[in-house]
């Protein structure tokens, strides 16, 4: 089985969305189905033919979920020091076109948000700047062409 880079904050919104969809969410559809199945017949109650559907869709996202965190390998930032961006660093960048800074992090997939500046290991500019040190400058094709930035700080935090 293979191990799924995590931080520990994405660890724990993981858990807290497990959390939510076994005790409110999953109990809630399965009164539903149950209020559903009360008014009668079945093979033309379209009430219940959806609540049975969002129970589907719920199972499939708790067993995703609980895989995922069964393979999570929680890395904490504030225990790495390296001179080398790798998971979890966060890394300062200026666009060399621009003159732009902008900061991200290097999180999982599971973890990206890039309005916050979180964005995934395996995304273009993160396989680009894993192991790249402070003062490299890379070179990333997105969807608007291509980009070059400057990494001009790398930290752990």
């Amino acid at each position: 089985m293979s191990r799924v880079p995590m931080t520990p904050t994405g660890y724990q919104r993981m858990k807290d969305e497990l959390d939510t969809l076994k005790t409110v969410e999953r109990p809630k559809v399965v009164k539903d189905i149950g209020e559903a199945a009360a008014r009668g017949d079945l093979s033309e109650n379209s009430e219940y033919d959806d609540a049975k559907e969002r129970l589907a869709i719920l199972n499939r996202r708790i067993g995703e979920i609980e895989k995922k965190l069964s393979q999570a390998e929680v890395i904490d930032p504030t225990k790495l020091a390296s001179d080398k961006v790798c998971f979890g660093a966060t890394v300062h960048l200026v666009d060399v076109e621009t003159d732009e800074e902008i900061s991200y992090q290097i999180v999982g997939v599971d973890e990206v948000d890039v309005k916050a500046g979180r964005i995934s290991i395996a995304s273009p500019i993160g396989r680009a700047l894993v192991g790249k040190e402070e003062g490299d400058s890379v070179r990333v094709a997105v969807p608007k062409g291509t980009r070059e930035f400057e990494i001009v700080g790398i930290e752990f935090r």
